[in-house]
Order: C-alpha cells, then structure tokens, then sequence
C-alpha cells in the first residue's frame, strides 16, 4: 500500500509540477498558449520515449495533457481578470475589503479544484502505466529529489 501511495504521489507531484509551469509560463515560454502547449507535448513526450511507452498508453495519457492543460489555461486566464480587479479596487480611494477577501476565497476555491483535477489526472496515468514504467519514474523522482 506505501508503495503504491508513493507512486501515486510522484505521478501527483508531476502533473502538478508540470501543469504548474505550463500554466505560468515560465520565462522562456511567454504567455503564448500554444507555446506553452508544444512545450509540455514535447517534454512529455520525451519521457513516454524514456518509458518506451505503447500507442494505447500515450494516446490515454496524451488526453489526460490536453485536458489538465486546458483547465490550466481556464485557470490562468480567470486568474488575470482577478488581477485587473485587485488593481482596480486598490486604486480606489475606498476598496471594497469584502470583495477583495471574496476574491481570494474564489481563486484558493479555483485553485484547490485544479489541484483536485491533476490529482485525478496523475491517478489516472498511474494506472495507464505499468508497474515497471511507474518504478522508473518513482525512481527518476527519488533521485531528482532527495526524497529517500
């Protein structure tokens, strides 16, 4: 059962990671969508490479991408309305302090439901991929992390 907590949390912690920085941007990537989009296909594909991943496999995970990236772009673009709000309000002689704690309480909601769905995402590719496939890549994380 540890086992398998541990495989599921490193599946977890890799969509997060990378549905995080898709959503971001990063500094190389910029704002553009289907930038961020070729990006995270080209990485993702890399490592179904490593994994020597079959069709069925990275079709089924390929759709789990396309779909945890555009919920991040949903995300992402209700989070820069959010931001044209708060300025708004800061630059009134009288902000509104309800709303602004009001629109905190949406984006941590927004936040913790997207953190839900790349949840169930990385549950969903730990049992799209084998059990030697996800010891590599708890392995590979191990590794990159310290985690013992």
């Amino acid at each position: 059962m540890k086992k398998k907590l541990t495989l599921a949390a490193t599946a977890i912690v890799a969509v997060v990671l990378l549905s995080g920085f898709a959503v971001r941007g990063g500094h190389r990537w910029g704002h553009d969508p289907e930038r961020i989009r070729q990006m995270v296909s080209w990485k993702l594909n890399d490592k179904l490479d490593d994994l020597d991943a079959t069709d069925a496999q990275r079709q089924s995970i390929n759709a789990v991408k396309d779909r945890l990236l555009d919920e991040g772009m949903k995300l992402a673009e209700a989070q820069r309305g959010v931001r044209s709000e708060v300025v708004t309000q800061l630059e009134s002689a009288t902000p509104d302090a309800k709303r602004l704690h009001a629109l905190v309480d949406e984006r941590i909601e927004a936040m913790r439901a997207f953190a839900h769905q790349a949840t169930d995402a990385a549950l969903e590719v730990h049992g799209t991929l084998s059990p030697e496939q996800r010891k590599e890549l708890a392995t590979e994380f191990r590794e990159r992390t310290g985690v013992k």
